[in-house]
């Protein structure tokens, strides 16, 4: 049974086409409808079976839409979001899928058309992939979307974006765009920023053949960097603090090295080693 009569997505790369084709999947919608300034990419995606109709103009992607879903790089959400809510009908709920929150929930709280309500998202999904050719229906199976409400936040939008979320397969979790960005931060903005140190900071000419361990830490190196300066410059704040705290555990495990104190280097590793296993 579809949630929405028509949904718009606006932006059709790996997060955006992905979404068009889980919704058409699971039949959430009786119309996807797809915005790229691209025509090449309307063409694929449809090829892709991510969306019913395409088109290049912003506006007439948005005219009639019951749901709008900003999928385009953090640093365009918030211009998007204030040109197309004019054009989107009474009533029409607008989501973002951005990885970082508390700038664009600021900004869309309190600069949008009142007949259009806004819910912060972040599907914590995705691969160092990208575009329409790394689309996958079953990216979002599993995983989690965390949504970011404030106390402007519509109940019923909120209620409409939980329930659209889970239908896709997802576990939602309810979280403050400041606790949500400080958290990716440590989770997943971090680790982007050293796997690209580490990438650029070894000579591909060290060893005659790289070692898996070496592939598999920079693997999210090979991440789109367009998209990656936005989300690290969105969260700067957040992403500083981590790195703060990263860099007093690498300082102590220097140290350690240093002194070759071979049994706190062995209880900082088995620390560690034990901290990991605990993930789920």
């Amino acid at each position: 049974m579809a949630v929405f009569d028509r949904i718009t997505i606006v932006g059709l790369g790996l997060i955006g086409g992905s979404l068009g084709m889980a919704i058409r999947r699971k039949g959430l919608a009786r119309e996807v409808v797809g915005f790229s300034r691209k025509p090449s990419t309307l063409r694929e995606a449809k090829r892709r079976g991510a969306i019913d109709q395409g088109t290049t103009d912003a506006r007439a992607a948005v005219d009639g839409a019951d749901l709008v879903v900003l999928a385009t790089p953090v640093d365009l959400i918030v211009p998007y979001a204030r040109r197309l809510a004019r054009s989107m009908k009474p009533g029409s709920i607008l989501m973002d899928v951005g990885s970082t929150k508390a700038k664009i929930v600021a900004a869309l709280d309190r600069g949008l058309n009142r007949q259009v309500a806004f819910v912060g998202a972040h599907p914590v999904a995705g691969s160092e992939q990208r575009g329409i050719a790394a689309a996958d229906a079953a990216l979002f199976d599993g995983s989690v979307c965390i949504l970011t409400p404030t106390a402007k936040t519509r109940p019923a939008a909120l209620r409409a974006a939980t329930r659209f979320w889970r239908r896709l397969n997802m576990r939602v979790v309810i979280m403050s765009p400041a606790a949500h960005d400080q958290a990716l931060a440590a989770m997943s903005h971090l680790p982007h920023a050293l796997a690209f140190c580490l990438a650029g900071a070894i000579s591909a000419t060290s060893l005659p053949q790289t070692p898996r361990s070496f592939l598999d830490m920079t693997r999210i190196a090979q991440s789109d960097p367009e998209l990656w300066d936005d989300i690290f410059l969105s969260n700067r704040r957040s992403i500083l603090a981590a790195m703060d705290r990263f860099t007093t555990h690498w300082r102590r495990l220097r140290g350690t090295l240093s002194r070759g104190d071979r049994r706190a280097l062995r209880a900082a590793l088995v620390r560690a080693n034990a901290r990991r296993d605990a993930l789920s």
